[in-house]
C-alpha cells in the first residue's frame, strides 16, 4: 500500500510539473513576442523618402519649432516622399494641436488619406486618431 501511494504521489508531481512547464513555455513565448514587437518599433530616421541633403535643414527646423517646420515643409515638402513626409507632418500636427487644432486636424486627415494600412505609420495614425477627431 505504501508503494502505491508513493507511485501515486510521484505521478501527481510529474503531472503538475509537466503542466507548470507548459505554462512557463507559454509565458516565455508571450514575453519574447512582446519584446520583438517593441523592438520592431521603427525609428523615424530610418524611414525612406528624405534626401540626405535635406536632413540637416530638417533637424534645424525641428529645433526651432512648429513655425520653422511648416516653413521647411512648404519649401522642401515636394522633394520629400512618404512615409518620411507623413511622419514629419504627423510630428508637426502634434506640435500645433494646442495652438491651432483646425490646422492640426487638416494635416492629420491629409496624412491619413494617403497612408495605406500596410504602412509602418499606420499604428501611429490609429493611436492619434482620437486626438484629431
Amino acid at each position: 500500500m505504501t508503494r502505491l501511494i508513493t507511485i501515486l504521489i510521484a505521478l501527481v508531481v510529474i503531472f503538475c510539473g509537466y503542466h507548470f512547464y507548459q505554462y512557463w513555455v507559454k509565458v516565455r513565448d508571450e514575453e519574447e513576442l512582446k519584446q520583438k514587437e517593441t523592438s520592431a518599433v521603427f525609428r523615424p530616421e530610418s524611414l525612406p523618402g528624405l534626401p540626405t541633403e535635406l536632413e540637416p535643414g530638417l533637424r534645424a527646423a525641428e529645433q526651432k519649432g512648429p513655425a520653422a517646420i511648416q516653413a521647411w515643409l512648404k519649401a522642401y515638402g515636394s522633394r520629400v516622399q512618404d512615409p518620411r513626409k507623413a511622419w514629419i507632418e504627423l510630428e508637426y500636427a502634434k506640435s500645433i494641436a494646442r495652438d491651432n487644432p483646425a490646422e492640426a486636424r487638416k494635416v492629420y486627415n491629409g496624412v491619413k488619406e494617403r497612408t495605406p494600412p500596410a504602412s509602418p505609420l499606420w499604428p501611429q495614425l490609429k493611436a492619434m486618431e482620437k486626438s484629431f477627431q
